[in-house]
């Protein structure tokens, strides 16, 4: 009972970190293209997009570390440990350098 309580948790994280992503991209993708399409102001807006597409990632890759870590906690083997710790470590290194650029992208937008 508990191995489907975690296999159906992971299942529903991942399926929250996919909408948050792509609600995310789309929140980021309609607003620099109306303003690219009708105004060509898209040096401006470029900043912001990478912003607000950049916060969706984040937060979706947290979902699925989330999603990983319980879909091993019910019988892991050393081998499901290992690929865990190998995600893990991959996707909080993508997420650290994401937050990183985000910081970055930030200050240079509040000196323009």
């Amino acid at each position: 009972m508990i191995n489907e309580l975690a296999q159906y948790s992971a299942l529903f994280l991942r399926t929250v970190a996919i909408v948050m992503i792509l609600i995310g991209s789309l929140r980021a993708l309609v607003p620099y293209a109306s303003r690219c399409i009708f105004s060509w102001q898209c040096l401006g807006e470029f900043a912001a997009t990478r912003i607000r597409l950049g916060h969706s990632l984040s937060l979706g890759l947290e979902f699925l570390i989330g999603a990983d870590i319980l879909k091993s906690v019910v019988s892991p083997s050393w081998q499901d440990l290992g690929q865990l710790a190998a995600i893990v470590a991959i996707r909080s290194v993508i997420n650290f350098l994401l937050i990183w650029e985000l910081k970055e992208t930030d200050i240079e937008k509040r000196t323009q």
